[in-house]
């Protein structure tokens, strides 16, 4: 019987979430001692738990089947292995969002990246970093480092810097500004290559599964009590939602209830304007699973 091994981060920012997204979609592991392969038990589909930046390899090196794994380190595997070609990116996944950024000492005069244009840049990102650079016509020298990225311009071996950046509060401790977002970047599912017919068709299940899960969670089942001449006007403000389902309200003919499934989000904002349409008893809640 054919199964598909997937590779997921084993510690670190997207660990948790990529193993929540899985279960989510039925599957369930029987963890090993040495925690690094989980077989799949109810769904041919295995686990491997490896450091993130192997993900895009064993990807390209046919070791799995899929991965999720941030789409900066993908594209930065790519560009040192193909020129930026090589893996299938299936799925974008609601996780991981960052920025990929250009950042100079506080006390630079430079306001762009163009300004930048032959300095020496300190990165954990060289393929990538010299990609959107010279996307842009700038050449630069760039310095690679593993980690401390933010160091090196206060040690003087780089002018700059291109690093992932979430608040800004590392770049402040170490007296330098954000100049300039080049990327930004989420989770997401790849896959390596071709599949054969039997792995294609699992493939083809999972992401049916992992389709509504995604739905899901961008999802809010809305119930409320609706004055009949003031349904289009609701409907029309709620945000996402496909035609509504209508129930007459026992022994009340004037009004009915409203059921529908909203695909954005329900701000507060929604619920004044829709309270403000008419609408009362108004019930939100989170949908677990969904196929369209």
């Amino acid at each position: 019987m054919s199964r598909i091994r997937v590779a997921i981060q084993k510690s670190g920012r997207l660990s948790d979430k990529s193993l929540s997204l899985l279960q989510r979609c039925g599957l369930e592991f029987a963890r090993s001692k040495d925690k690094l392969f989980w077989y799949g038990q109810d769904f041919p589909v295995d686990l491997l738990l490896v450091r993130d930046d192997d993900i895009p390899r064993m990807l390209l090196d046919g070791v799995c089947e899929l991965g999720i794994v941030g789409q900066n380190i993908a594209e930065e595997v790519m560009l040192e292995r193909n020129g930026g070609s090589g893996l299938q990116e299936l799925r974008k996944l609601r996780f991981g969002g960052c920025r990929l950024s250009l950042a100079v000492p506080e006390d630079s005069s430079a306001s762009s990246a163009a300004d930048l244009n032959g300095a020496r840049i300190a990165t954990s990102y060289p393929a990538l970093t010299t990609h959107l650079l010279s996307e842009q016509g700038v050449s630069a020298k760039i310095v690679e480092l593993a980690g401390s990225v933010e160091i090196a311009p206060g040690l003087g071996t780089a002018d700059a810097i291109a690093d992932l950046v979430s608040t800004g509060t590392t770049l402040r401790a170490n007296h330098l500004r954000e100049l300039e977002v080049i990327y930004r970047s989420t989770a997401a599912l790849y896959t390596g290559g071709q599949l054969s017919a039997d792995k294609q068709a699992l493939l083809d299940r999972l992401l049916l599964r992992l389709d509504g899960v995604l739905h899901a969670e961008a999802s809010k089942y809305v119930m409320l009590h609706a004055p009949r001449e003031a349904v289009q006007t609701i409907t029309e403000l709620l945000p996402g939602a496909e035609e509504p389902t209508l129930l007459t309200l026992d022994g009340n003919q004037e009004k009915v209830a409203l059921h529908a499934v909203c695909r954005e989000t329900l701000f507060w904002e929604h619920l004044e304007a829709l309270k403000a349409a008419g609408a009362s008893a108004i019930l939100v809640m989170p949908v677990e699973k969904m196929l369209a």
